[in-house]
């Protein structure tokens, strides 16, 4: 069986299955995503109207057994930068998509009227259901129902509240393991693109699916195999490491020593109250509560830098705190309590947004007079404005540009309309000239010079010396392979430094 495209018109809701095309065939991921948009879409073209479209897109090796490949990208124009937009995530979704062989999922046209619907994909038939139950509520109750009602080993991709305003903070929401719309393609208002044509969810059931079809069985066995070697080795991404045991957050105090830890909407880049947020004060909290670390986004990795975080009692899951979102939602708004900003990200994630964007925003908006840095209690009220859309929810919701121009403030931190993530370019300059050159705005993951000027992956270079082209240059180079191969970008922790990773990689690719 070869790979197959879904194609999806909202405007006549007509589906059809369509053959892979032979230029396409070396693609997935963002290779292929942005490729079908460069493709189809006309670049002058409104990213609301009926000309956009929106690609899901698995990695090459995603469903097979090759280790940390459950990627998505999510591509279209962006309403946020104006450009080219890829958003990514970690999920089961992508797969199912894998194993069903569905190498893309196109969504072109609007649809006319008000109506919402989901998209349900099975092996053999893709079909449109009305779904306006299910509008103007939050994710987490919704994703519940959407298990009773078509099965609890489903696929979901949604978007929520944010995007139903058509609002440029909006993502598309994956769930994850436990069915929680945890795991984002959050950036760029992607979520704004997926309402706009009148898609609400899209629902996979991969019964009867082949499984992906290996061009060279032995070739791919023995990457596989020296990849996951290096991921098991790495100080970085082996278990017990530091990536497993405290996650992501275990930046926070090292990027705050380097004093790249921005604070209070990038006033300086460091403070003795950051640790209160650390990967490793996380750790202990949801060990002492009950919850769930280490965690995997997606079956088959072998990092697994999740956790589930729960309120004190145990009880809410949110999902993952990851780095970003703590930094965004915390420090950045002076607010360093791990429970306000739990419940931040469990707004954002209900409400269907990116957390950098929202933690931005607040922390925009506070620098405008609207809040105190730190008024944690005062930030979930926005959320709230928000959730009710009100003239003022739909401000904040529009992203940290828009809201920080509506109250006069000056220094807003942003790169093609995109807010920045948690390094500070003034004291990292690599990730910087990332921000700067990257077609995507302002995004941490298009070429990871942390790796290198931080943590001394892949060499060693003074975070501080402004030569930083060409390292910019060949990250952003090698991401974009880690991106259409459908691997995690933490897989290149262990490849820049180990050869043999790195020849894995290649080889379960060509395999």
């Amino acid at each position: 069986m070869t790979k197959k495209i879904l194609r999806v018109n909202m405007k006549t809701l007509e589906t059809k299955f369509e053959d892979f095309p032979e230029k396409y065939q070396a693609l997935g991921g963002r290779g292929l995503t942005s490729t079908i948009v460069s493709d189809e879409v006309p670049p002058t073209c409104n990213p609301l109207g009926p000309h956009n479209k929106l690609i899901f897109a698995p990695g090459i090796v995603t469903g097979t057994k090759a280790p940390s490949s459950g990627r998505i990208s999510v591509g279209c124009k962006s309403p946020l930068t104006g450009g080219i937009k890829e958003a990514n995530a970690g999920t089961k979704f992508a797969q199912m998509l894998g194993r069903m062989q569905i190498a893309a999922i196109i969504i072109e046209d609007k649809n006319e009227s008000d109506d919402y619907y989901a998209l349900k994909v099975t092996q053999d038939s893709a079909a449109l259901v009305n779904v306006n139950k299910w509008a103007n509520r939050g994710l987490y109750e919704v994703y519940k129902e959407i298990f009773d009602e078509f099965g609890e080993h489903v696929g979901i991709a949604g978007v929520g509240i944010a995007a139903e305003m058509l609002a440029s903070n909006s993502g598309v929401a994956f769930n994850d393991p436990e069915g929680l719309p945890s795991r984002y393609a959050g950036r760029g208002g992607v979520g704004a693109v997926m309402a706009s044509k009148g898609l609400k969810f899209v629902i996979v059931d991969e019964t009867g699916a082949p499984g992906v079809t290996l061009a060279n069985e032995e070739v791919f066995k023995r990457g596989t195999k020296k990849l996951a070697k290096s991921l098991t080795s790495h100080d970085v991404t082996k278990p017990h490491g530091a990536l497993n045991s405290y996650g992501t957050s275990v930046l926070v105090n090292i990027i705050n020593e380097a004093r790249g830890l921005p604070q209070c909407n990038f006033q300086r880049g460091q403070s003795e109250d950051s640790a209160k947020v650390s990967g490793e004060a996380k750790a202990e909290a949801v060990k002492e509560r009950g919850g769930t670390r280490p965690h995997a986004c997606h079956p088959g990795c072998i990092m697994q830098c999740s956790e589930i975080w729960t309120d004190k009692q145990g009880k809410n899951p949110v999902g993952v705190l990851e780095y970003e979102s703590v930094w965004a939602l915390g420090p950045n708004s002076g607010i360093y309590d791990l429970d306000i900003i739990g419940e931040l990200n469990r707004a954002c994630n209900d409400l269907g947004m990116d957390t950098i964007e929202a933690g931005n925003t607040i922390a925009v908006a506070m620098d405008g007079g609207l809040l105190e840095f730190g008024d944690g209690q005062g930030a979930l009220k926005l959320m709230e404005e928000i959730r009710n859309k009100t003239p003022l929810g739909r401000i904040l919701a529009n992203g940290t540009e828009f809201t920080g121009k509506a109250f006069g403030v000056t220094r807003i931190p942003v790169v093609k309309h995109q807010a920045l993530p948690a390094y500070d370019p003034r004291a990292i300059k690599g990730i910087g000239v990332t921000y700067a050159t990257s077609p995507m705005g302002a995004d941490h993951t298009a070429g990871y010079a942390i790796a290198t000027e931080i943590m001394g992956v892949g060499g060693e270079a003074d975070p501080l010396d402004t030569s930083k082209a060409e390292l910019s240059r060949n990250l952003q180079a090698a991401t974009a392979v880690v991106d259409t191969a459908g691997y995690c970008l933490f897989t290149a922790f262990a490849v820049l430094d180990i050869p043999e990773g790195l020849e894995g990689m290649v080889e379960s690719v060509n395999g």
